[in-house]
């Protein structure tokens, strides 16, 4: 009896041992990647498979929840973030500890970990905030936004997330559109040259690349995601999430030209837009995301909804949630971002395949797409980050292709009052200068929204360099500088100065909250340039995330600069006010007069713009002054 029992245990041991041996072909790297997901896909159960379609939010986040609803993603919203002034070796450390909640589960899929980078790691303390959109179609130079891309990548390496929503593609129509800065330009054209950002942020497509498979190159690069897909910067009077009122050739020729672009340069995931075309949402609209992105232009990553963009395929909102997933996911939605409320999305998904309100073959083709992705960036070998990228976050060399980007992104629309007299380049030595303005020394009206925090912030959030800080460093050092935010006429005129330089503009925000009907500088703005350039010569510098309301002031102004949204490095503005480079931005806006004219745009019919689409008086650099 004892021999038997002994042999049982022994054949049992010997079992467990055979079964710890397994050979796994989705664990094989020298394995082609359809095989991989063929493998895994038949050993995944209906559970496994909805988890990896569910995105939830680092605040609802844990190991235990990841591991016990084998959730495929995680993603830090604006301001989601491990704690204030969180380092990056901090960062990592959480991700891992998400990524172990994965790696624990049965099949040990790893998740992926998502992120708003949209101008640099903007949400992370100490990284290099670049310009805005906005100011980067200034440039139409593909080859500074591809390195930028790069960039990028090594700073949300950094931190160890391997995911970011970027590029917004959106071609905006309507600068009362809130989120017009995350737009690089009204022309379509400009905006395809600009998804070079894409390989800079994910690798150059080896050569012979099947079209529309998804690619990122290595554990320096990150997987991005081209949003929002379709027509979120045309909708009527620029309303955020609002509808876009346009037949199918006007839409297809101003809005596709970019994703076209996105697919073949190998994008790996691509983004549904919270808005309407023609009244359909287009989370719900089955002919755009299956029929033409997937079936027509080929493109194999993986499509994400917005944030709780189901949700918003029903007026009120989430008011038939079953509905919503249904239309969702009969939409062609791969993975769902529902940040809070997943496992009613788990639950509800769970029911309706049971039932066969949703085919098998939707979710199987949702799951393969999500692989095929974490497969080609690697995951599965490199499923942990280390610390040796931490060194990236923040770099001088990163901080320096910033400066080098604002220095591209200014327009200068006015140069002295008669062209005979231009005021730009400034002198370095001058005995008195005056520096004024709300935006002046403050880093955070200078980052604009989607900086820290979602809506962004006033005041010095993190590290960088305010115009004024710059001012300082840039003049002679026997130039008195001083700085009045706000200063009266009368003392402007009593003071004596050799000029003045004045920086205003709009106050930080993000999306719905920056759409305007007016587009007007807020006070005290107007007040600050009409007591300082009605007294002493002046340079306005302004900081906005689209044209806003300026023909009023113009007149009284000496100079005028368009620095839209510059980010950390302020150098870069001061290097061309004070001739060490040239001015060379031309307008990838056009400039209205009044928002009465709104929405004009190059080739319009009623186009009468203050300054044209492509306008941008130039200056040549002065060897010293």
């Amino acid at each position: 009896m004892k021999k038997c029992s002994v042999l049982l245990i022994m054949v049992m041991c010997c079992l467990a041992s055979m079964a710890e041996a397994e050979y796994f072909k989705y664990k094989d790297s020298k394995q082609p990647i359809g095989m991989r997901i063929k493998d895994l896909m038949k050993r995944m159960t209906l559970e496994e498979k909805i988890g990896q379609m569910t995105q939830i939010d680092k605040k609802v986040a844990s190991n235990e929840v990841i591991n016990k609803y084998l959730i495929g993603s995680v993603l830090s919203g604006g301001g989601s973030v491990p704690g204030k002034h969180a380092s990056a070796k901090t960062w990592v450390d959480m991700v891992n500890d998400y990524q172990k909640g994965a790696l624990s589960t049965r099949l040990g899929i790893p998740l992926i970990y998502g992120i708003d980078a949209v101008h640099g790691h903007n949400n992370v303390y100490k990284a290099t905030i670049f310009p805005h959109n906005v100011g980067l179609g200034v440039t139409r130079d593909p080859a500074l936004v591809k390195k930028i891309g790069a960039a990028t990548a090594l700073e949300v390496r950094a931190t160890g997330i391997q995911y970011a929503f970027a590029p917004c593609i959106a071609v905006c129509r309507d600068p009362r559109w809130g989120r017009c800065f995350e737009s690089y330009s009204e022309d379509p054209k400009i905006v395809k040259l600009m998804t070079e950002i894409i390989p800079g942020l994910q690798g150059d497509i080896p050569a012979g690349s099947r079209k529309g498979v998804p690619f990122v190159g290595g554990q320096d690069k990150i997987a991005a995601c081209a949003k929002h897909y379709l027509g979120d910067g045309g909708t009527h009077l620029g309303t955020n999430e609002g509808n876009t009122i346009i037949d199918a050739k006007g839409f297809f020729s101003i809005h596709m030209p970019a994703y076209y672009d996105a697919v073949i340069k190998g994008v790996a995931t691509i983004m549904t837009s919270y808005s309407s075309w023609n009244g359909v949402k287009m989370h719900a609209n089955r002919y755009l995301v299956t029929d033409f992105l997937k079936n027509r232009l080929k493109f194999k990553g993986f499509v994400i909804s917005d944030w709780q963009g189901i949700d918003r395929i029903t007026t009120p909102e989430h008011a038939n949630y079953t509905y919503s997933i249904v239309a969702g996911m009969n939409t062609g939605i791969d993975m769902f971002m529902v940040p809070y409320n997943y496992t009613e999305f788990i639950d509800g998904l769970t029911d309706l395949v049971k039932n066969k309100f949703i085919s098998m073959s939707r979710v199987d083709d949702a799951v393969k797409r999500i692989l095929r992705v974490k497969f080609t960036m690697g995951l599965f070998e490199h499923p942990l980050a280390d610390y040796s990228m931490t060194k990236y976050l923040g770099s001088q060399e990163h901080r320096n292709l910033a400066r080098e980007a604002v220095r591209k992104t200014l327009v200068l629309l006015k140069n002295g009052k008669s062209a005979k007299k231009p005021l730009l380049p400034l002198p370095k030595k001058a005995s008195k200068i005056l520096v004024a303005g709300s935006h002046a020394d403050n880093l955070g009206y200078q980052c604009g929204g989607w900086t820290i925090e979602w809506q962004g912030l006033s005041g010095d959030i993190t590290d960088g360099t305010t115009i004024l800080s710059a001012v300082k460093k840039a003049v002679d050092p026997k130039t008195q500088v001083v700085y009045n935010e706000n200063p009266s006429g009368d003392f402007v005129k009593s003071s004596k100065f050799d000029y003045a330089i004045v920086v205003v503009g709009e106050h930080p925000y993000a999306e719905t909250f920056g759409d305007s009907m007016n587009l007007t500088i807020p006070e005290p703005g107007p007040s600050t340039i009409k007591n300082v350039c009605g007294s002493v010569k002046c340079v306005v510098v302004l900081i906005s995330g689209r044209p806003v309301v300026v023909q009023p002031y113009v007149a009284t102004i000496d100079a005028l600069v368009a620095a839209w949204l510059p980010g950390t490095e302020g150098q870069g503005v001061t290097d061309a006010l004070f001739g060490d480079y040239g001015f060379t931005g031309k307008l990838a806006r056009t400039w209205f007069k009044s928002v009465d004219q709104l929405p004009m745009n190059v080739g319009d019919a009623h186009y009468d713009p203050l300054y044209p689409f492509g306008f941008g008086l130039t200056t040549k650099p002065t060897k010293s002054l």
